[in-house]
């Protein structure tokens, strides 16, 4: 996977950013290998304006606190350009799937952007909405719960090879979000990027 350079800066008029979906859930059980697991990953598409609090979003719940959610990952983003790429993934590795269909949201995520990839986002980068501010911190790394969300077992290593990782969000300014906001681009400091962490999380998949 190739390091990207910083790619474009926010606040370019060329450049059309907005927030495709909102996304919450509450934590559930839900069969996974065999056993019943507590998680967090099933959202609902929210039409209304999200209230987003330091912890992340009114009505969202992670179900295990040591990997998501805090103050540095209250709030998960996720490009919708990915999508395309895994619903071919599923059609391939999960020929037994009844529906290769992915609604907004099925990655996990909270918000779904349309128009910023990993490759032009750095740690400490932010994302000001009209009504709240969110700030970079670091990628989301796949686990086997993400294996069981996509249907098929790679999916974590598809994850881990592809840099499709989306990213979390800390809460710099309490707000509220909703989908269809545009939203502007503030380069912070930009001394690691995106993709330059989660190589670096990955090494190990990666070999």
């Amino acid at each position: 996977m190739e390091l990207a350079g910083p790619g474009l800066v926010g606040g370019q008029a060329s450049v059309a950013r907005s927030l495709v979906s909102v996304q919450v859930g509450l934590a559930r059980r839900m069969p996974m290998g065999g056993r019943n697991v507590l998680t967090g990953m099933v959202k609902r598409a929210v039409s209304d304006a999200v209230p987003v609090l330091p912890l992340g979003l009114l009505g969202d719940e992670q179900a295990d606190l040591s990997l998501h959610g805090g103050l540095e990952k209250a709030v998960y983003a996720y490009p919708a350009e990915h999508y395309p790429f895994w619903q071919a993934a599923r059609r391939e590795h999960g020929p037994g799937l009844i529906d290769d269909n992915l609604p907004h949201g099925s990655l996990g995520e909270n918000l779904t952007l349309q128009g910023l990839l990993e490759s032009e986002v750095w740690a400490g980068d932010v994302l000001r909405f009209p009504r709240c501010e969110l700030q970079v911190r670091i990628p989301r790394e796949p686990c086997y719960k993400f294996n069981a969300a996509m249907g098929f077992a790679r999916a974590s290593r598809l994850m881990a090879h592809s840099g499709f990782c989306g990213f979390y969000l800390s809460v710099l300014t309490p707000g509220s979000i909703r989908a269809r906001d545009g939203f502007e681009l503030l380069p912070g400091r930009r001394s690691v990027s995106i993709p330059q962490l989660f190589v670096a999380k990955m090494s190990k998949h990666l070999r």
